[in-house]
């Protein structure tokens, strides 16, 4: 392949603008032209909801690069207010529509980065100027005027950025109402995971609708569309009355001043229909450099249809980081072609902060692997984020998935007030090297009292997922609830005031340190049933679980304990479990 002449990239932001920037790097003689949509080429997408909420207050700040920047640091040419319309890859020409009309670009090579757009559900009304989206900077301009202290807020999806956008607006004083299709908040977490979010959102005020979609939207007094401008204060706005109505599935209503749909995005790829460029549900179809089906054209980005590295699954990857890194090596494909290294495949690693707790995930879910046909095994932790001694100590909750033949890690969550981040990290970089969660044991991580524990969580982690692979330790899971109730004895080895705060109906309780002496008790009590053993978190269990097993019992030990019990029965929680009765 010759040295190309001119490098067209079409959209800029994390992809596009990474892709231009490591070209010329690597070239200063090459024409780069990047032609992006709106107004604004290299702008923070991911800071948006944080400009909404007050945390960033200059809307400049949202603006990492700008055209002039861009030309005068590399010399690029960058066009925004330029929309790609469709592209002829036999005559090597993209038709844009610029600000002067319509025109044919040439190009050696094409990068294709054109991002994706909000999923527009099937309800009635959507084209009410109180629906908006957070997509760009002009979006969170207009959502930030809108929002007017004391009205009611209603946003459309429980995702990351949804829950991003509903604390901000609570921040600004908004009543604020989230409503999602799914069981829970976050689709990818569990659901055990997933309940002390919900119990942090509704400590911020903010109420929480699952299990419902909504339907249709009636707006009595429609808004007029604001037009603002980042550079400058946005104008006073004054909300009208009444609001209007979010109708939901369950025949319900809820008032709006301010709709936020945030319910996914699908690959923006409509302008390369005809193109010859193959789609695979309208995400780009690349090889392992970001090579389309089309000779002289590559992709980035959220529009393009990655391989998940722990599933295999094809579907787009929303997510900066990757892109980021993609646009890089798709450069160095284009510039120095053979010795580019192979995009890696993403484990859709990310994090979101929902009030005082943050929420982390990395590999693959339960239903991913389900979905993929890879059988799995659940570890549950709740190990303190630091030395517990140390003042400020706080439990993290942690899962992870494994393989049950070889123990390779496949997923992993966590969420908890501090240290968050740095579990997640140091699993996803597991995740990326092929370790067993065995490996885990071994790593070296640092250790300070206000830090980490000597036993870190991630090495905890290990040590468990060890014993589970090794047939140490035995497990059964919150999820498996009725049939144990039915079939076997339960036996909670917590104190006795932690038993008074709630146990399982029909329980035998004897704190671990007495239970040695206590075998024929058990033994009376199971009458050759299995015995189902829990406390608190895990670690009282796990002890008693052996002095069952070695005492001859069919035994096993609660995933999680009591905690994670509880987060998965939710609301029925109080249902299900009973208050012993003292003489």
């Amino acid at each position: 392949m010759t040295q190309p002449k001119r490098i067209v990239v079409v959209g800029g932001v994390a992809g596009g603008m990474s892709c231009a920037a490591r070209a010329r790097r690597l070239d200063e003689t090459a024409e780069i032209i990047v032609l992006e949509r709106g107004p604004h080429v290299s702008f923070a997408n991911c800071g948006l909801p944080y400009y909404i909420g007050g945390e960033i207050t200059d809307p400049a700040k949202l603006l990492v690069q700008t055209p002039a920047s861009l030309r005068a640091a590399l010399n690029l040419d960058v066009r925004p207010q330029h929309a790609v319309t469709g592209v002829d890859s036999s005559r090597r020409v993209v038709f844009v529509e610029g600000p002067s009309g319509p025109l044919e670009l040439s190009y050696d090579a094409l990068v294709l980065s054109p991002g994706a757009v909000a999923i527009r559900p099937p309800i009635t009304g959507l084209d009410s100027p109180r629906v908006q989206t957070v997509r760009t900077v002009d979006d969170a301009l207009t959502v930030a005027q809108l929002a007017t202290a004391g009205s009611p807020a209603v946003v459309l999806g429980a995702g990351f950025i949804g829950l991003e956008v509903a604390e901000a607006l609570a921040t600004r004083g908004l009543a604020v109402t989230v409503v999602e299709l799914a069981e829970h908040v976050l689709p990818p977490l569990e659901r055990e995971m997933a309940q002390p979010v919900e119990a942090e959102l509704a400590r911020l005020g903010i109420e929480v609708r699952t299990g419902v979609a909504a339907v249709g939207i009636e707006d009595p007094s429609p808004v007029e569309s604001v037009e603002t401008q980042p550079s400058s204060p946005v104008e006073t706005f004054e909300t009208p009355s009444p609001p209007a109505i979010v109708r939901l599935a369950d025949g319900s209503t809820l008032p709006a001043d301010l709709i936020v749909l945030s319910v996914g995005v699908r690959p923006d790829t409509d302008f390369l229909i005809g193109s010859g460029v193959a789609l695979d549900r309208a995400a780009i179809v690349v090889d392992e450099h970001g090579r389309t089906s089309v000779g002289g054209i590559w992709a980035v980005g959220d529009a393009v249809a990655s391989t998940h590295a722990v599933t295999g699954a094809n579907r787009p990857v929303a997510l900066a980081g990757p892109a980021n890194r993609a646009g890089r090596l798709v450069a160095d494909d284009i510039v120095r072609p053979g010795s580019a290294r192979p995009i890696p495949r993403p484990v859709g690693t990310a994090i979101v902060r929902v009030g005082d707790l943050a929420v982390a995930v990395t590999g693959a879910n339960s239903a991913e692997l389900t979905r993929a046909g890879r059988a799995f095994t659940t570890l549950h932790l709740h190990p303190n984020q630091h030395a517990g001694y140390f003042p400020g100590a706080q439990q993290l909750r942690l899962l992870l998935h494994v393989a049950p033949d070889d123990g390779r890690l496949l997923g992993a969550q966590a969420v908890g007030a501090d240290g968050v981040d740095k579990r997640i990290d140091v699993l996803a970089t597991a995740i990326r090297a092929g370790l067993c969660v065995g490996d885990l044991i071994d790593l070296d991580l640092a250790y300070s009292p206000p830090y980490g524990q000597a036993k870190d969580a991630v090495n905890l982690a290990g040590m468990v997922g060890s014993n589970v692979l090794d047939g140490t330790l035995r497990l059964w899971y919150a999820a498996d609830l009725d049939q144990v109730l039915a079939e076997a004895l339960v036996l909670d080895v917590r104190s006795a005031a932690e038993v008074a705060t709630g146990t399982l109906p029909g329980a035998l309780t004897i704190p671990h340190t007495e239970l040695r002496g206590r075998l024929a008790e058990v033994a009376a009590a199971a009458d050759g049933r299995p015995v189902r053993v829990f406390c608190a978190s895990g670690v009282r269990s796990a002890i008693a679980h052996r002095v069952l097993t070695q005492a001859g019992f069919d035994s096993a030990s609660l995933s999680g304990g009591m905690l994670t019990l509880r987060a998965h029965l939710g609301a029925t929680a109080d249902d299900v479990l009973v208050t012993p009765v003292t003489v």
